[in-house]
């Protein structure tokens, strides 16, 4: 969702709410295009981020501070000589445009009563943090804007300030019969044809608005009847009617843990997706683009393992398969041994320069046709093929104890890329990283210090109180399993496939079928099959748990287990500790 003048509006409420009888107290300026205010008044404080990020600008409510430069840019000067102290009047947004404005009085040098403004525009690369007096004349602003850069509205000192003209109508004001002439008249598909026609609507608003009508957003608004038009109207009127009210309702859609979508009313158009409802906007901002940059900040930093892991497994794979080719070569041998067994049963009589003879195989009871040497004798002959036999013999032996070396490691790099996948936080890959050290895919530099290792399995807690752990990578599969999980614990995996060890623990008592069922299905959600509809999981007592000497990390087996199936989940419901 962009921050669209619908998201700004709740915002706005909130100021509205939040900042009545209160003063600026501090002002800092962390980032060269954002303002951090520190709000006091009616026993409270906190504090209003303001950001004019080209890529990302915001505004939100927050509690957490933020380090500044020791020494505060000029803009930052000029705002703490003005407004330190001063009053918040109001808080305003102009239409539903993406801008609100901080009307504040406070006194001059000569202690009079003085009313200036700060205005935050919040209009992706043009966003820009202003600063004006009580004729929207410009004192300043974040950012400079000069004639150069928009031949549309210079932002410099001493310019007035005012709204860019755009075409777009007032949402605010609209009539049922502006709207149905706008939107039959626009000859574009209906989503598009509501955003472009109103300010403050994002396409994803107006898609929604077109699923509340039960109207397909793509569908060229030509097509729309009458009646289509009458029932985006009523949707795009009651959430006007939400607006004017402030009957906002935050939500942030999530599909499994990844925020994708957040919105200060409720957004029906996801229904295949989880929807998380929150007390304010504010909230649903810090927690979205919190939980979103974690989710790219990991994306980012694991794109190097990735490619190390990636690339050792197409290599391992491409071997695997030429050396199972080769194994098969190998089975020939067979035919070679009865070559030479039948030369020296029969080969008496074979007269000299024979390239061939026929003999009765005493296995099959059937006649073949052997190739002979004719430069060799039939004694040579047969000795020659029991050395094919003996090469390809010690070969396949070879290729056996190979193919399962490499076998297990591929798994083992699979189950790698498993815990990629699985991995939320930093110090989960750094865990990773030092598993991949340890197999050698990555040099440790000389001098190089050793990671600490601060990364832990997640740990819930079942419906009826049961702790199960799941671990993140193969080190906490091997910790949960052989270190921290009691005998009588229960241990469940995904079936032939990488996964993490789960840990059901017991507390001595007989466990209910609902925390088995909410084991495995941690074990199937924490699995490379998670985008399967169902994933069969195998569940044993940890005691029947054993890890064969050498195995890789996370490798076990296990001769006596039950199983399940279970319906893979998309989110987690249980509550984490």
């Amino acid at each position: 969702m962009a921050f669209d003048g619908i998201t700004v509006a709740a915002v706005v409420s909130e100021l509205k709410e939040k900042t009545a009888g209160t003063r600026i107290y501090k002002i800092s300026q962390p980032e060269p295009d954002e303002l951090l205010l520190t709000i006091k008044g009616n026993s409270t404080q906190f504090r209003i981020l303001l950001s004019a990020d080209a890529t990302l600008p915001l505004v939100y409510i927050t509690d957490e501070n933020k380090p500044a430069p020791q020494t505060a840019p000029n803009f930052c000067m000029l705002l703490r000589k003005h407004l330190t102290n001063a009053k918040i009047l109001s808080v305003s947004q102009p239409g539903l445009e993406r801008i609100i404005r901080f009307d504040l009085e406070h006194l001059d040098e000569m202690g009079d009563v003085c009313q200036k403004s700060l205005i935050i525009e919040l209009m992706g690369k043009h966003s820009n943090i202003i600063f004006i007096d009580s004729e929207d004349n410009i004192i300043d602003s974040i950012k400079h804007i000069s004639h150069n850069v928009s031949s549309v509205r210079e932002v410099l000192p001493g310019r007035k300030w005012f709204i860019p003209t755009q075409e777009k109508s007032d949402p605010l004001t609209a009539t049922e019969a502006e709207f149905t002439d706008r939107i039959m008249n626009a000859h574009l598909p209906v989503a598009k044809a509501l955003y472009t026609s109103y300010t403050g609507f994002s396409p994803i608003m107006a898609a929604e608005l077109a699923f509340r009508a039960g109207i397909d957003a793509d569908a060229s608004t030509s097509s729309l009847s009458e009646e289509s038009v009458s029932l985006y109207w009523n949707e795009f009127n009651r959430l006007i009617e939400t607006i004017k009210s402030g009957s906002f309702a935050p939500v942030i859609v999530f599909d499994e843990d990844i925020p994708v979508e957040y919105c200060s009313v409720p957004l029906t158009i996801y229904s295949d997706k989880t929807s998380r409802n929150f007390s304010s906007i504010s909230e649903v901002l810090i927690k979205y683009y919190k939980e979103k940059s974690i989710v790219v900040r990991i994306r980012q930093k694991s794109t190097d393992l990735r490619k190390i892991v990636t690339t050792a497994l197409e290599r391992n794979v491409k071997k695997l398969d030429l050396q199972r080719k080769q194994l098969e070569d190998t089975k020939k041998r067979e035919q070679f041994k009865i070559y030479g067994e039948l030369i020296n049963t029969y080969g008496y009589n074979v007269p000299e320069g024979s390239k061939s003879f026929e003999a009765l195989n005493y296995y099959t009871g059937e006649n073949i046709t052997i190739p002979l040497d004719p430069m060799l004798s039939p004694k040579d002959n047969a000795k020659k093929y029991f050395d094919k036999y003996g090469k390809l013999k010690r070969t396949a032996e070879n290729l056996t104890t190979i193919i399962d070396e490499v076998a297990a490691e591929v798994e083992h790099l699979k189950s790698v890329m498993t815990a990629l996948d699985i991995a939320v936080l930093e110090e989960d890959l750094a865990q990773i990283k030092e598993e991949l050290i340890a197999a050698g895919y990555i040099k440790f530099k000389s001098g190089q210090k050793k990671a600490k290792i601060t990364s832990k399995p997640f740990h819930y807690t079942s419906s009826d109180g049961y702790d199960i752990f799941v671990g993140k990578n193969n080190y906490q599969n091997d910790y949960l399993t052989f270190e921290y999980a009691n005998g009588n614990d229960w241990w469940f995996h995904a079936k032939k496939m990488p996964g993490s060890h789960v840990i059901l623990k017991s507390k001595g008592e007989e466990i209910p079928d609902r925390a088995y069922e909410e084991a495995a299905a941690l074990a199937a959600y924490y699995s490379s099959g998670r985008d399967s509809d169902k994933i069969e999981i195998d569940y044993v007592q940890k005691k029947q748990i054993k890890k064969p000497a050498g195995a890789k990390p996370g490798f076990v087996v296990y001769y006596t287990n039950y199983s399940m199936v279970i319906d893979t989940p998309k989110t987690i419901s249980l509550s984490q500790v």
